[in-house]
């Protein structure tokens, strides 16, 4: 594989708001705020007496892990070594949460790309090698069918941006061929939604989803395809509309995109600023979720240190995000995960009026659960659902109810709806793969609600003595401050 597919030029078609000083002036009002905000105090030390009770040590497969996602950046060192020391049935275990984690290639490619490569197995190396190979045929055709519903979108003045996927490269992902796309999203304008679904259904979409303001649609599905299958160009794809409501009249990202000329076509793209906006949230979206995977951290991490030294960048990022605190305190969370797992990546500019607005409860979930959320495997577990009812607290509203994400109240939707004309063999390989998820599904469901129900003692029992802590020693500090012969 040589060569980036992408072609470098980004070019703006609209006045982008980092870029443009009228944009930021009109706003200088609101972001005087920033200055003078009165933010909780939620930096408070936790007593070293309560570090027992958030401990949550790792596994040695975890500790294992945790290297591997260190080692993405640089893998000289001392680190690589304990890959040297694996068996095989270790490799296979890593190797399984290196796919479902999405950074199997970003993993291989930074290993050659340090000439570290001979450390790996022979097996392993030629398995990822392939893997890479399978992947760059994947996303070339993935790209141009992204350029093919593009142009019809444009010949019928549809108004849309891509969202996620290519237009994260490069300051998130380093080669487009690296990264583990599942579906291709668009972000489309209210009034053009029912153009872009006609445009879809013509090539043979078929709508599988409705939910809110997402249409999930799916192509040449087949069944029988599995993990196994992960990077291979299947000819089988997902295409996802987000609606962007008209009742938004204040603002509207369509209104301040970047068009960019990737894979030999102009796209429109969300301004930088909304881009990596949306992207935090899409990382937090999953932090509050079953199953995190790992790339969508690392890839993260990577857009704020392209930028850390961009003052100008962190400057209108938090012009845009002073009107909505939900937002501010999301990314906080996010840039504390990041940190608790990777170390400090981020500049100040971004993470003073984030960071402090994370409730002392959030931030004694990212202690103790915080590396497993990261490093989990697939399917995950339950155990967000202690953040999420810290941070509805703070006003951070969840996606569900805690009842129904606890306890489903209705089968999970087909992988596969019924084909025309489909065989039966057809027929019954796309019911034998139904059955399998839904038992899956429920044998996941119960045993994460028993590791639900055990974890929830121990989290309310930490919660309540830390909290219990910090009130006395606020007590002390207080008292301290009263006293008039200290005064004096």
């Amino acid at each position: 594989m040589s060569g980036n597919p992408l072609s470098s030029v980004s070019n703006p078609v609209n006045s982008e708001r980092v870029e443009t000083p009228g944009r930021l002036e009109r706003r200088a009002a609101k972001d005087d705020r920033i200055g003078q905000a009165q933010y909780p105090d939620h930096n408070a030390r936790i007593p070293e007496h309560n570090q027992p009770l958030i401990a949550h040590p790792l596994n040695a497969t975890e500790h294992l892990e945790l290297a591997v996602l260190r080692m993405l950046d640089d893998p000289s060192g001392e680190q690589p070594s304990i890959l040297q020391k694996l068996s095989r049935r270790h490799w296979n275990q890593l190797l399984q949460w290196l796919d479902s984690s999405g950074i199997a290639l970003y993993f291989f490619s930074s290993f050659r790309q340090w000439h570290h490569i001979d450390i790996l197995p022979d097996w392993v190396r030629e398995r990822l090698q392939l893997n890479l190979s399978d992947n760059f045929v994947r996303t070339r055709s993935l790209t141009e069918e992204s350029v093919a519903i593009q142009h019809e979108f444009q010949q019928l003045s549809v108004r849309y941006a891509v969202i996620k996927g290519i237009s994260l490269w490069p300051h998130s992902v380093p080669d487009p061929a690296l990264r583990s796309q599942l579906d291709l999203d668009f972000l489309v304008a209210e009034d053009s939604a029912p153009i872009a679904r006609s445009v879809l259904e013509r090539k043979g979409y078929r709508l599988y989803a409705a939910t809110g303001s997402s249409w999930e649609f799916k192509c040449n599905e087949r069944p029988g395809i599995s993990i196994k299958d992960l990077y291979k160009d299947s000819g089988s794809w997902a295409v996802e509309l987000h609606i962007e409501p008209a009742v938004n009249i204040n603002y509207s990202r369509l209104e301040w995109l970047e068009m960019r000329e990737l894979c030999g076509m102009r796209m429109p793209t969300l301004s930088s600023v909304d881009s990596f906006i949306g992207q935090g949230l899409h990382v937090y979206k999953n932090v509050c979720a079953e199953f995190l995977r790992a790339a969508h951290v690392w890839e993260f991490r990577n857009a704020v240190r392209s930028r850390r030294h961009d003052t100008d960048f962190w400057n209108a990022v938090r012009a845009a995000a002073i009107d909505n605190q939900s937002v501010s305190i999301r990314l906080g969370v996010v840039l504390l995960l990041i940190t608790e797992v990777l170390g400090e990546f981020a500049p100040d500019s971004l993470t003073y009026w984030t960071v402090p607005l994370v409730p002392t409860a959030a931030r004694i979930w990212i202690r103790r659960y915080g590396h497993r959320s990261v490093l989990g495997k697939f399917p995950g577990n339950k155990r967000y659902l202690f953040l999420q009812r810290e941070l509805e607290k703070a006003g951070v509203c969840p996606r569900r109810k805690l009842v129904e994400s606890l306890i489903p109240t209705r089968f999970p939707p087909p992988i596969i709806r019924p084909l025309p004309n489909e065989s039966p063999a057809i027929r019954f390989a796309r019911s034998w793969m139904q059955l399998k998820f839904i038992t899956q599904r429920l044998r996941f469901h119960l045993i994460a609600g028993l590791d639900y129900r055990r974890e929830s003692r121990l989290w309310r029992k930490a919660t309540r003595e830390i909290e219990q802590s910090l009130r006395r020693s606020a007590l002390s500090v207080s008292a301290d401050d009263s006293d008039p012969e200290r005064l004096h």
